[in-house]
């Protein structure tokens, strides 16, 4: 078992040779001799017997996995299963402004362009990197892969396969230590409650070790993690608060020599302070062939996993959401249930359909489980049925709007939700709270994955409207809801207030439960609608007029993919002649037009070489949502556009996204809202590759002027033209930046302004 007591020799051939008592006493390549003295021999052997204990604990543990639900049984072999996925280095900042739905789409077009790292791999540095590896940031939307990855990398481990150079992987998830979080431990007492296989390491040996901590689940944490006013903790028998622990063992200063792993949704990533962590990746879930792979592996009868291939590739909206590994269960458990029994009716193109279905086959499940006869809808559900479902609807909706993920006993209490209620209907919500963990008798809940509760809080809401459950629409949407176009437009109007857009499937949910088809499936749960055909033409029609104005450009898209949801395929197929036309200027957008544009630029696989706004003929907020695009093209030419805080942080995402494609943008006649700091604070970001940018005949104030200077100050490597040209600086920073381009400091090669000789 490596000791860590001094630096074992950086010759490839001594790292296998001198970590092993047992070998020859030096090594052959470069004659370093052991560290390992004779007395430390029966230590050693101790710390093995223990080493194996623990690979054997993690292999019972893993071995074995079930896909969606963690129930009872022996699951699966991890090993046959698992399909590789695509992790990726660096972090992609400009996820912070999408729903995560929207991040899986942004990511799946990517993925061709860049080299993936194995997750066994995680910790070694590339040939160009010089600093060992010790902190690493693995983030990923919700059900993408990231534990399973760990369990990958954990089982690997413990079957002798990979990084045999770790003596320990102590793997603690942040669910379960949310049940410890008021209370004080010393690190070597918190691992020995959570790994009783390690109980008698002691502090002495723990410290020789070659420790790797992996803490999965970040987003789920109910910890506050404050890297500023911790106090020091430098002794693992010293007690502190599990916080305290963690920010310690991250910044170094507990336990220095041990490899720390931790795992998180985009969202709560930035918890970590970046100066903490050397190495970020990014899991992005199937590739298209990693996608069929997975089906073929599901079914092995090859017509039928053929079948539910070609099926999953006629939607664009399912084919992107295969990329998350879960929602691959979902459509598989869907689609073999519909194909293998008497239910042969259409197969579910849109998402509410897809989780409609879903929920229905659970519910068919559970009644073929406890024998209480079958149904081909939600129609005919029993009373208890119907309360618990609904219950876990208010338990989704009121958590959904906390942007929790996780639930304990009392939250399920909360809502009258028996616990055995809840586990009876484990298809949708499951006990993920580990056997082994006895020592805590508290379980810990959650959905199976994201879009199940964003799902079942909008089948919730459906139903408060159709059984006039005015108080909790009114709490929700802080107003008064006369009718089902009150409710769409009003869901809407606060999904757009949001800057992460988490509100905004729960949106396309509540507008795809309007339909008919779908309130057939799910009538017993909604109610009696007044969804006649002129009520649904009136709210497609409505999403057709929103007006969005000032709105983040991402926020309108979700306009396009609302009519979607409710089939409505007209203005899709509107862009889609408009792209093949000849003259595009002659034909007139309109906003939502704009937004379907948006959408399909950006989600092409061919870069645009110019985004010019001028070229399109629409209105000036049309021009608005076509900013979108931004991310997908190389010259970016806005023209004659204000430009608010939410616009700026459009572009600023597109230049700081990974593999950014942005060389050239102008932003001519351009008014800029103050503040834009975050727009030329980007121009230093490391993903940045913006060549030329200008702002011809525009205004800057006096704080943006500051913020340009700033930025420039900072040397952007790849920025060598900027041009000032009929541009109106307010305030002292025009002479301060002008005094700037003219001094020898300034790095760039063109620079053009009427101020400069």
């Amino acid at each position: 078992m490596p000791l860590v007591g001094e630096p074992l020799s950086c010759c490839p051939l001594c790292q296998n040779v001198l970590k092993d008592s047992s070998r020859k006493p030096s090594c052959p390549q470069c004659g370093e001799r052991s560290r390992t003295r004779p007395g430390l021999q029966t230590a050693n052997a101790h710390l093995q017997k223990i080493s194996d204990a623990l690979k054997f604990s993690l292999r019972t543990r893993y071995e074995h996995v079930t896909e969606g639900t963690n129930k009872t049984g022996c699951g699966a072999l991890l090993r046959m299963i698992y399909t590789e996925l695509y992790i990726t280095e660096g972090q992609n900042k400009e996820f912070r402004f999408q729903h995560e739905v929207r991040q899986v789409e942004s990511a799946s077009k990517k993925i061709h362009r860049e080299t993936p790292i194995g997750c066994q791999d995680i910790f070694k540095a590339l040939p160009d990197q010089q600093r060992p590896i010790r902190v690493v940031l693995t983030y990923g939307v919700a059900g993408i892969g990231k534990t399973f990855s760990v369990q990958k990398f954990t089982l690997d481990w413990a079957e002798g396969l990979e990084n045999q150079h770790i003596s320990a992987v102590v793997l603690l998830s942040f669910r379960e230590l949310n049940l410890v979080r008021d209370e004080q431990y010393s690190l070597l007492e918190l691992i020995h409650v959570f790994h009783p296989t390690l109980q008698s390491v002691t502090a002495e040996q723990l410290t020789v070790c070659n420790l790797l901590f992996i803490f999965d689940g970040l987003d789920e944490s109910r910890l506050l993690l404050d890297f500023t006013n911790r106090k020091l903790v430098s002794d693992v028998t010293q007690k502190s608060t599990i916080s305290e622990l963690l920010t310690n063992l991250i910044e170094g200063n507990l336990l220095p020599s041990a490899l720390i792993w931790i795992t998180s949704r985009p969202a709560a990533a930035n918890q970590i302070p970046p100066t903490c962590v050397d190495r970020v990746t990014e899991v992005r879930g199937f590739t298209d062939a990693q996608k069929e792979e997975y089906f073929r592996r599901r079914f092995r009868n090859e017509a039928f996993s053929s079948r539910i291939i070609s099926h999953m590739k006629t939607s664009r909206s399912l084919h992107i959401m295969c990329s998350i590994p879960v929602f691959c269960w979902i459509t598989a458990t869907v689609l073999e249930h519909m194909l293998t029994t008497e239910q042969r009716g259409e197969l579910p193109k849109t998402l509410t359909d897809m989780y409609s279905h879903f929920l229905l086959v659970q519910i068919k499940k559970k009644k073929h489980k406890y024998s209480e006869g079958h149904g081909t809808s939600l129609q005919k559900l029993t009373n208890a049925d119907r309360e618990v479902l609904l219950k876990l609807g208010r338990l989704a909706f009121e958590h959904l709007e906390k942007e929790n993920i996780i639930f304990y006993q009392e939250d399920l209490e909360q809502c009258g939700l028996d616990v055995t209620e809840a586990l009876v209907h484990s298809g949708v919500c499951t006990e993920i709270f580990r056997e082994e963990s006895v020592i805590f008798q508290k379980p810990v809940y959650c959905f199976v994955h994201l879009s199940i509760q964003e799902f079942l809080a909008a089948v919730y809401m459906f139903h408060c409207y159709t059984n006039r459950k005015t108080e909790v629409l009114k709490n929700f949407l802080n107003k008064d809801i006369s009718s089902l176009e009150d409710l769409l437009s009003n869901a809407m109007e606060k999904s757009f207030l949001s800057d992460s857009g988490y509100l905004e499937l729960f949106v396309r949910f509540l507008h795809g439960l309007s339909l008919k088809s779908n309130q057939k499936l799910l009538g017993g749960l909604l109610g009696q609608t007044k969804s006649s055909p002129e009520i649904i033409q009136r709210v497609i029609n409505n999403l057709k007029e929103i007006k969005t104005y000032d709105k983040c450009p991402d926020r309108s898209l979700n306009i396009f993919h609302c009519l979607m949801e409710m089939n409505d395929l007209s203005v899709h197929q509107e862009i889609q002649e408009f792209l093949q036309s000849e003259n595009k200027s002659v034909k007139k957008l309109s906003g939502i037009q704009c937004s379907a544009l948006a959408y399909m630029l950006q989600m092409s696989e061919e870069v645009l070489d110019v985004l010019d706004l001028m070229k399109y003929n629409t209105s000036q907020e049309g021009r608005h949502r076509l900013v979108a695009a931004v991310r997908n093209c190389r010259k970016a030419r806005l023209h004659d556009v204000w430009l608010s805080e939410n616009h700026c942080k459009t572009v600023t995402s597109a230049l700081i996204s990974n593999n950014s494609n942005l060389r050239e943008l102008q932003l001519s006649s351009v008014k800029l809202q103050d503040p834009a700091e975050a727009l030329f604070a980007s121009l230093g970001h490391p993903n940045c590759r913006l060549e030329t940018l200008s702002f011809e005949n525009s205004t800057l104030s006096e704080n943006n002027c500051a913020a340009l200077l700033s930025a420039l100050k900072s040397n952007p490597p790849y920025l060598k033209h900027l041009d000032l040209i009929g541009c109106n600086l307010e305030g002292s920073g025009m002479k301060q930046l002008y005094d700037y381009l003219e001094s020898p400091h300034c790095k760039l090669q063109f620079k053009r302004s009427v101020h400069l000789t």
